[in-house]
């Protein structure tokens, strides 16, 4: 990163990276943005904040013809994705879409490989998380009373709407799944411990070699599978939504499977974002 010291002889109004000028916009409200001046074809909304479809809306009576939300959106949304396991149910007429979230990118794509392969029955997941932009740095007010602690001191459960987005891709784990969720004082980079209980009885190494199979054939660029022995910081950077630590993988009385999985919370999102985008615009502009 560089330093500048002196007069800044640039468009303080742009982000520059390298020889490309980006546009830095600073409004209140949706309608003003200038996206029809720029032509903007897709908007990816990254704020956290907006997922209604009335947001939606707003971004396209503002001049974009997409709307792509980088959290989980209002249940009225024109679709919800999961790149690798949904992105072809996308459709032209499409306008408002949710990638969901980058918890749900990573274990999704997971849950359907063992399902598909065992029959799941039921299961509990838990996320390992790092310490988010919600968190406070010293001991201050939040809502949520354990999250008034200061992130970098504590392991602190959270609550979570995995399971909510686990249903929404399966219906039919309605009321058959549950998730918990814990941030941890790191900068970057997730675990989830995912347990199911499966219909069919299955050993462990039988388990690793599907996930390895899936990572290095169907769902090659989604999902990893590793038996190195890494840690949380070595996944910066990782592009995969899921990566499998074949390490890791437990199978209990033949029907009660344990597995860890990695993914880069940003990064590996980030990908999926982009991924998601370039199919929405394959399907609406070709």
């Amino acid at each position: 990163m560089a330093v500048l010291h002196g007069k800044y002889d640039r468009n303080a109004n742009q982000l520059f990276v390298g020889d490309d000028a980006i546009r830095v916009l600073h409004e209140r409200s949706l309608q003003s943005l200038p996206w029809r001046e720029l032509g903007v074809d897709v908007v990816l909304d990254c704020t956290g904040v907006y997922g209604s479809r009335e947001h939606g809306e707003a971004h396209i009576a503002a001049g974009a013809k997409k709307v792509l939300f980088s959290h989980p959106g209002s249940n009225d949304l024109d679709a919800t994705v999961v790149y690798g396991v949904n992105q072809d149910q996308l459709r032209a007429e499409h306008r408002i879409v949710s990638n969901a979230s980058c918890t749900t990118n990573c274990i999704i794509p997971v849950i359907k490989l063992l399902d598909d392969a065992y029959g799941i029955e039921s299961g509990t997941v838990t996320t390992i998380h790092s310490a988010m932009h919600d968190q406070q740095v010293i001991d201050a007010y939040h809502p949520d009373l354990r999250r008034t602690r200061a992130a970098s001191q504590s392991i602190i459960p959270v609550d979570t709407k995995l399971a909510a987005g686990i249903t929404r891709f399966f219906p039919q784990f309605n009321d058959r799944f549950e998730a918990i969720a814990v941030r941890v004082p790191t900068i970057n980079v997730t675990a989830i411990d995912l347990s199911v209980t499966v219909k069919k009885p299955v050993k462990a190494n039988e388990v690793n070699l599907l996930l390895q199979k899936a990572a290095q054939g169907a769902f090659h660029g989604i999902v990893d599978y590793t038996e190195l022995p890494l840690v949380s910081v070595d996944f910066n950077h990782d592009p995969h939504s899921a990566i499998v630590d074949g390490t890791q993988t437990r199978v209990s009385g033949a029907h009660l499977i344990k597995t860890l999985v990695w993914c880069d919370n940003e990064w590996g999102f980030a990908n999926r974002m982009l991924d998601t985008t370039l199919a929405m615009a394959t399907v609406a502009f070709r």
